[in-house]
């Protein structure tokens, strides 16, 4: 049955990937992206392939604009029934280099933002009597990431988030669960995986042995949206080519 989805960092990345296969499961996707042009361009491409897509330009830790994008995504396509939130941004900084700055603004966008998503769409499942959340984490809030303490630490909080918020929803019909990326080749990471040497070095404990694809996150996601796992909710899914099986 042909559900809104409402995606966040859809411009690109796994968030592209989730909302082309939404799309092509005959969902009705919004793409929600701070780069409005980058989302209305995805989204053209969908309609132009015979789907429904709508593209909002939303920073997400901006709690504000959340709420008006949402009222947007409701006017255009109805309320919402499935969210996926990726949007997310990293940064490779030892600890002592991390600055305030960047800690809040990590935390504002990876975990606020996830969490003023989530609030933002949860009026509409309850209202609908039941609905489905995907949180994107990420495998390094599983084993910890050196240089990365600020990032692991908001994806873990995304973690923390998602099972609180399954245990609290689920007898209102509401399941929540996270997918754990591993080493995935995003316009994020772009300066590692480009690079022949750190590109190698940074997967060097990836049993497969090679950098995950944007388009291979999103039949996990999709999987924790679908009733496929009608009987998982609080879980965090991890898809890292076994690297966490070597911590």
């Amino acid at each position: 049955m042909s559900k809104v989805a409402a995606v966040t960092g859809a411009a690109s990345g796994i968030g592209l990937g989730v909302a082309r296969q939404l799309v092509a499961d005959g969902h009705r996707v919004a793409l929600l992206d701070r780069d409005g042009a980058g989302a209305e361009a995805a989204a053209a491409d969908l309609r132009a392939g015979g789907g429904t897509a709508a593209a909002v330009e939303v920073d997400v830790a901006d709690r504000a604009a959340v709420d008006a994008a949402f009222a947007k995504v409701r006017a255009e396509l109805g309320p919402v029934e499935l969210l996926v939130t990726s949007a997310g941004i990293e940064s490779f900084q030892a600890l002592g280099d991390i600055t305030a700055e960047s800690w809040d603004r990590i935390i504002a966008v990876n975990l606020t933002g996830t969490f003023a998503c989530v609030q933002a769409a949860v009026p509409d499942m309850l209202a609908a009597g039941g609905g489905r959340i995907v949180t994107i984490a990420s495998s390094s809030a599983q084993s910890g990431a050196p240089h990365m303490a600020h990032y692991a630490a908001s994806k873990g909080g995304v973690i923390s988030l998602t099972k609180s918020l399954a245990v609290e929803w689920a007898p209102l019909g509401i399941r929540v669960n996270a997918l754990c990326p591993g080493w995935t080749a995003t316009e994020l990471n772009r300066n590692l995986w480009e690079d022949e040497t750190a590109g190698k070095a940074t997967i060097a404990t990836v049993p497969m042995q090679r950098w995950g694809r944007a388009a291979e996150m999103a039949g996990p996601a999709v999987f924790l949206a679908s009733d496929a796992s009608s009987y998982m909710t609080g879980q965090a899914l991890v898809v890292d080519g076994g690297q966490t099986t070597m911590a």
